[in-house]
């Protein structure tokens, strides 16, 4: 039954993918929000955002991992599950609603995560369309704002990886481990744009450095030249995240202690 849902999953992101015609649908997750990102205009009140897409609430937030240093994991329900409240703008056309849709469930078909419509629970995901896609780090507590702009970020993937973010899971290329599977090429990274490669103290529960993660950057990410500003080792051909990913079952399982294949 597992196998039958996967397969039905990927068939059905398979045909999402097709259907896409428009330029930013040829791109990867991560050119796509750095193209999207860099051309946004943050609004008053939005926060200041790092590594592209992460939400921060000031510079504390900088160089830790907010899920280590204050704590950030959805609470677990006596079922198993983890349920998520969520919220959709309804600035958004019906198309858009259900790309989104689509995202919010294509996590409950391989782990415990269950994202619900908020009803009136406290803590929850306020999915709205601000200038550019971006997320904060796991739970925050109350409403915490995750932006889709209609203009760039609906997309199955994208939705997913600002999904994660709000998780608890950081971008592949700052795990606390990643200097044993990438070389980060500094002389290549944009003046101004180091400390989105600084290291995070990540849980990553004895899990591979994921290349093709829907959460891996493309290797120019942030590049001021055009040459890889990630490489990976010991073989540097090793390609990174491909176009229109399949959300890969390989970063569930850096579970934060409560995301499991199994249920």
């Amino acid at each position: 039954m597992f196998v039958y849902k996967v397969c039905v999953g990927l068939l059905a992101l398979l045909l999402l993918c097709s259907a896409q015609e428009d330029p930013l649908s040829r791109l990867s997750v991560g050119e796509r929000l750095e193209r999207v990102n860099s051309n946004a205009i943050r609004g008053v009140g939005e926060p200041e955002l790092i590594e592209g897409d992460i939400s921060v609430f000031d510079d504390n937030d900088r160089n830790a991992d907010p899920c280590t240093s204050r704590g950030c994991m959805w609470p677990k329900s006596s079922d198993g599950k983890v349920y998520v409240p969520y919220v959709i703008a309804n600035h958004y056309s019906d198309r858009e609603r259900q790309l989104i849709q689509q995202g919010l469930d294509s996590f409950s078909s391989i782990t415990c995560i269950r994202f619900i419509p908020r009803s009136n629970e406290r803590d929850y995901i306020s999915i709205e369309s601000l200038n550019g896609c971006y997320s904060y780090i796991g739970r925050t507590g109350n409403a915490q704002t995750l932006s889709l702009a209609r203009s760039g970020c609906i997309y199955y993937d994208t939705v997913q990886h600002e999904l994660l973010h709000a998780l608890g899971f950081n971008h592949e290329q700052t795990r606390s481990d990643r200097d044993s599977y990438i070389r980060v090429a500094w002389v290549n990274i944009m003046e101004g744009k180091e400390h989105n490669f600084n290291k995070k103290e990540t849980l990553n529960q004895g899990t591979t450095y994921d290349y093709n993660s829907v959460m891996q950057y493309h290797k120019t990410a942030f590049s001021k030249n055009g040459l890889p500003t990630m490489i990976p080792i010991p073989d540097p051909n090793v390609p990174f995240e491909t176009v229109c990913r399949v959300l890969k079952m390989a970063v569930f399982q850096v579970a934060l202690g409560w995301i499991s294949l199994e249920e």
